[in-house]
């Protein structure tokens, strides 16, 4: 990757941005790719994909996805600064439900009678601000007013965000687990600073030790991508007990049936479907 970070902007309608974004997420040169997309201008119908590339292979393979589809295409570089926490910064805190997400710039706005969860920029996904965390929070706040939940699991932890929400509302045992190993390491530190008793592991697949020793879980939230939802569709059913929650995001609107057809056959119904943008969030129950 060149010394200079970059920034790849697209723009277009939404039909063909959600296109463009279920063509990334097909991709498997762009696997790790981070993106979001959110709609720009309501009355125009110009939906955006802001995408970081983080080597050449993504950025070539961003280019050739995007340049199949009817979308405006601009590459920026980026000022050599920690641009990841110069923009979080002018970011408001977050508000799901009995959640208040804040960062560091935030620290004197925090409300009292609130589950507050500090969570800093860092190299990891899930500061609270992108709709499909945020659909997970109001998914999981609404759970809490007629459930409890002994032991908690987030694949894909990013932040640890969804983990460290778990365990400040009273469940004793919250565990995460991602395939990036600073993500791991953040999510751990994010767990120190919001005095959460949490542990997250650098790990591949739900059988790692670690994670299997603790099953069946409660809930499980899963806030990836919908092609990984799709393949750990047996693992997470598996490491959910009779009963347990699933509470699924990272896709988009128009991958909702494909993900479905993963886990309804695995004896999950649908319980709650939350929208924010183009991103859905799906809470399933396992019979």
């Amino acid at each position: 990757m060149s010394e200079s970070a970059l920034q790849i902007i697209a723009r277009g309608p939404r039909a063909a941005a959600e296109a463009a974004a279920e063509a990334v997420d097909a991709d498997p040169r762009l696997e790790g790719a981070t993106y979001s997309i959110l709609e720009e201008d309501e009355d125009n119908d110009v939906w955006r994909i802001d995408a970081f590339p983080t080597t050449d292979d993504e950025v070539e393979g961003l280019k050739a996805v995007l340049a199949g589809y009817p979308v405006t295409v601009l590459v920026e570089k980026l000022a050599d600064a920690d641009w990841l926490a110069m923009s979080l910064s002018g970011l408001p805190p977050v508000e799901a439900g009995r959640f208040f997400v804040y960062g560091a710039h935030d620290q004197g706005k925090v409300p009292e009678g609130r589950v507050t969860l500090k969570i800093d920029a860092g190299a990891a996904f899930g500061t609270g601000h992108h709709g499909t965390t945020v659909g997970c929070l109001e998914a999981f706040d609404k759970l809490l007013e007629t459930e409890s939940f002994e032991k908690v699991l987030d694949v894909g932890c990013g932040t640890g965000v969804l983990a460290i929400a778990a365990a400040k509302t009273g469940t004793p045992i919250a565990v995460g687990t991602d395939i990036d190993e600073p993500s791991a390491r953040i999510a751990n530190e994010n767990a120190e600073i919001n005095e959460a008793k949490c542990d997250f592991y650098f790990a591949d697949g739900l059988s790692d030790p670690r994670i299997a020793q603790h099953q069946p879980y409660d809930l499980v939230f899963a806030n990836i991508l919908a092609a990984p939802l799709v393949h750990l569709a047996p693992e997470i059913g598996a490491a959910l007990k009779s009963g347990g929650v699933a509470i699924l995001s990272g896709l988009l609107r128009t991958q909702e049936e494909r993900v479905l057809e993963a886990y309804l056959p695995l004896g999950f119904t649908v319980e709650q479907t939350i929208h924010h943008d183009a991103w859905s969030a799906l809470q399933l129950r396992k019979d």
